[in-house]
């Protein structure tokens, strides 16, 4: 076979390798923001309501806006709480066992 075809395979090859790979990662970041919304917006509703200021549609909807912002910010910087960097690794291994 021609090296340089060879080659063009390998480069290519390695390409869509990284892309699956970089797919992946995205997914696993996006999980655990996910996981980390629900567990901000569980928490949100463990806080007594009190009489001072009334809850307004409004508020609720900024609190939600303000959890799932807070989520995604957290997941995607560095490795997030850790969680995706273990399911990527899981993952990972369940993907090459099949390959």
């Amino acid at each position: 076979m021609n090296p340089e075809l060879q080659a063009g395979k390998t480069t290519a090859g390695q390409a869509a390798n990284l892309e699956k790979d970089k797919k992946l990662k995205e997914a696993c970041a996006d999980f655990e923001a996910m996981l980390v919304f629900q567990l901000l917006k569980t928490m949100r509703q463990t806080i007594p309501k009190n009489g001072f200021l009334k809850s307004s549609q409004g508020q609720q909807t900024y609190e939600m806006m303000l959890d799932q912002k807070i989520a995604t910010d957290l997941a995607h910087k560095g490795e997030g709480l850790g969680l995706q960097k273990i399911l990527y690794n899981q993952l990972n291994q369940q993907i090459r066992k099949t390959d």
